[in-house]
């Protein structure tokens, strides 16, 4: 199937904020160009930033309308018009192959390793997850998952349950349990999500401990951990749904979020869980905490399972 990709030029408008516009209206796939060959030789440590002169670039399907993208992309930023900016018709490929061609071993923490499925490269003691993403959102390229991957490589996940939802590749799901995690589920909307996580679990032999899941639904079940790297607005209207399945003493991770943002994500969660200050990464925001024990949290949720 053939592809669009909507290519704009960022100029003055804030890299995270745009590419946020991007996710919620569809992009398959995010990638940055310098567009003035002004390479950035020398940057301070730890940051990683963006040339003088940047395009942004989405992927999208070729049957997908790409006017309510342009019509968020005004409203949002106050635009009379976009910057220069250009739709193109790209041949038919596996494009959900191609990141395979520059994606290399990431670490996360210590040991733990994010790999294309034939690396093999490896450490003594390191903790190892082959992916392939497919057309699902997840690769711990992005800050968002970096963030939540890096969080989760330091806990304690021996013996824990864990849920994930808004999976995407499944990312998250199958590290915890690489790292220890007694059982998770992972939970998507996204059919492709689900199958690349199905797949991805495979891969890493945890399929037996994995349960795959399309729908929440009322029952008394709760988890030890509940990681959720999904935009905002997901975040804030699954509040009560994910404080309900968080277990008395459990560990919350909220990932997805524009540092402006996190404030009216926490305040989503106020009351419910116990947060952390944020943990802020290239314009993006991760919020971690613990839900306080008490004697009556009222009624909880499980998931269905939707293998």
């Amino acid at each position: 199937m053939a592809v669009r990709q909507f290519v704009m030029q960022l100029g003055a408008l804030p890299a995270p904020e745009v590419e946020a516009v991007f996710l919620r209206n569809g992009a398959q796939a995010i990638t940055y160009r310098d567009a003035a060959d002004a390479p950035v030789l020398e940057p301070a440590p730890g940051e990683t930033p963006l040339w003088p002169e940047t395009t942004i670039t989405g992927l999208f399907g070729d049957d997908q309308d790409l006017a309510p993208l342009t019509a968020d992309l005004l409203s949002s930023f106050g635009l009379g018009e976009l910057p220069a900016h250009r739709v193109e018709i790209l041949e038919d490929r596996a494009w959900e192959r191609e990141w395979l061609q520059h994606f290399r071993p990431l670490r996360f923490g210590r040991r733990l390793l994010v790999v294309p499925g034939e690396v093999t490269a490896a450490e003594p003691g390191d903790v190892i997850v082959r992916l392939d993403p497919g057309l699902a959102f997840g690769t711990g390229t992005h800050p968002t998952t970096a963030l939540a991957l890096e969080w989760l490589e330091g806990l304690d996940l021996a013996g824990r349950r864990v849920l994930d939802f808004g999976c995407g590749s499944g990312i998250l799901a199958i590290a915890a349990l690489r790292l220890g995690a007694r059982s998770a589920c992972a939970c998507d909307i996204d059919p492709q999500a689900l199958a690349a996580t199905r797949e991805n679990a495979r891969r890493n032999g945890v399929a037996e401990r994995l349960a795959v899941a399309a729908h929440l639904e009322p029952a008394p079940e709760s988890f030890d951990v509940v990681l959720a790297n999904i935009l905002a607005d997901t975040l804030i209207a699954a509040a009560p749904v994910l404080t309900a399945l968080l277990a008395e003493g459990g560990r919350l991770l909220l990932s997805g979020v524009l540092e402006a943002q996190s404030d009216e994500v926490a305040r989503a969660y106020a009351g419910q869980v116990e947060l952390e200050p944020p943990v802020v990464r290239e314009g993006w925001a991760r919020l971690t905490g613990r839900k306080p024990r008490r004697r009556d949290d009222g009624p909880v949720a499980r998931v269905r399972n939707g293998r």
